[in-house]
């Protein structure tokens, strides 16, 4: 019988866990589900799975190493002009696709790209050199918090990009057979998982291009910490750097297992770790620690609070037509009301929507009771300053 660890099972969609038995489906797997988990295209989000001879490409997703950056600051919360700051942030730091990096970048992961051992990503290195430190849209934002002692924090959460989906997109292509070039369409949300036979060249080629892609995204989060270090004129302390969507080479029960964690945190021992929340509740710093539940878990926590509401349920279903956003139907959010509430909560916010409202997530604090005992937190940051696109920034390569 597979084994399969659910945590908060109570407050979980019933159709997140059906994945993840379907994606840990063989008597050989090691399955886990964390409480932020959530309905996804093949392999729910929190989902984490232990295979011995399979690269699961749904277990990664389109936007290969997503993840979370910290950084404490040498500086006081209290000493900054918020507003100013999250100005220069939101001007100097692309969102969405229509907000480019003002300024090009180099960095080494470029000649990494323009020599990978998968051909075909070569060809991206221009896309790659563009969008190096954009932020995207979506869940993806760049925050300022005050920690527990009145420090001040930098939080990023993003990942790879364009470079990271067209990648993804060319792998769904040659997994039905097709070009690398070609488009296909990727399945519905209960397809069975693209697994690769790890020992196959197409299974190598996809760990190969993926961690590329993973080089690529934790670039990319350091670029984008250290413009707002410039732009705060301050030194980092203390760093946390983890993907969360992504596959690893691992033990478990003192076997060899390639172990994919998709919206899932890896929290071995002593391992810190960055959770976001929602834009108005309170972040955390956590660091794993050793238990018969960790073990069970696969070393794995919550990535965030977790959604609770649809993005269409939340602001409407909308189009993108002749480059601008038209609703189609109308939202249960009250967007006006929402930032008028996050004003009041000192917290100065730049982009955002409706569909990123603080009722559209379960409460961190409540997902993370489900996994005591893997876990410690570490610290507690309180938000200040947001930044996330807005609804017009069009971006396509939002997970």
């Amino acid at each position: 019988m597979t084994h399969l660890r659910i945590f908060g099972e109570s407050i979980i969609d019933e159709k997140a866990i059906e994945q993840i038995r379907r994606c840990a489906a063989s008597p050989e797997d090691l399955g886990a589900l964390t409480a932020d988990a959530h309905y996804g295209y093949g392999h729910p989000i929190g989902g984490v799975v232990a295979y011995k001879d399979k690269i699961s490409l749904s277990g990664v997703g389109f936007d290969i190493a997503c993840g979370n950056k910290a950084c404490q600051t040498n500086i006081r919360a209290a000493d900054l002009d918020t507003d100013k700051v999250m100005d220069e942030i939101f001007k100097n730091i692309g969102f969405g696709m229509g907000r480019p990096n003002p300024k090009p970048i180099d960095h080494p992961v470029f000649d990494h790209i323009a020599k990978a051992a998968f051909q075909p990503q070569q060809k991206m290195i221009r896309l790659a050199m563009d969008q190096l430190g954009t932020v995207g849209s979506g869940n993806h934002f760049v925050d300022l918090f005050e920690d527990e002692d009145g420090w001040l924090w930098i939080g990023v959460h993003f990942g790879s990009r364009g470079f990271g989906h067209k990648t993804t997109s060319g792998f769904i292509a040659l997994s039905k057979g097709k070009a690398f070039e070609e488009r296909v369409h990727e399945g519905g949300m209960d397809a069975p998982p693209i697994l690769f036979d790890a020992d196959s060249a197409l299974g190598q080629d996809y760990l190969a291009a993926m961690r590329l892609a993973g080089e690529y995204a934790y670039a990319g989060r350091d670029v984008v910490v250290d413009k707002v270090l410039e732009i705060l004129r301050a030194k980092s302390v203390f760093e946390v750097h983890n993907h969360h969507n992504f596959l690893w080479e691992e033990e478990h029960f003192g076997e060899r297992y390639y172990v994919v964690r998709k919206g899932a945190t890896p929290a071995f021992p002593g391992q810190y770790g960055f959770i976001g929340a929602t834009m108005s509740d309170i972040s955390v710093i956590v660091r794993g620690i050793d238990s018969e539940t960790s073990r069970q878990g696969l070393y794995s926590t919550v990535h965030g609070a977790g959604r609770a509401m649809s993005r269409n349920q939340a602001a409407g279903k909308k189009r993108w037509k002749n480059g601008k956003v038209e609703y189609l139907s109308k939202g249960v959010v009250d967007w006006p009301k929402v930032k008028k509430e996050i004003k009041k909560k000192g917290i100065a916010l730049r982009g955002g929507g409706a569909d990123e409202a603080p009722e559209c997530y379960k409460k961190l604090y409540q997902v993370l009771a489900f996994h005591e005992g893997t876990i410690e937190t570490m610290h507690r940051l309180r938000p200040i300053g947001v930044a996330m696109a807005a609804p017009d920034m069009y971006d396509p390569y939002k997970d």
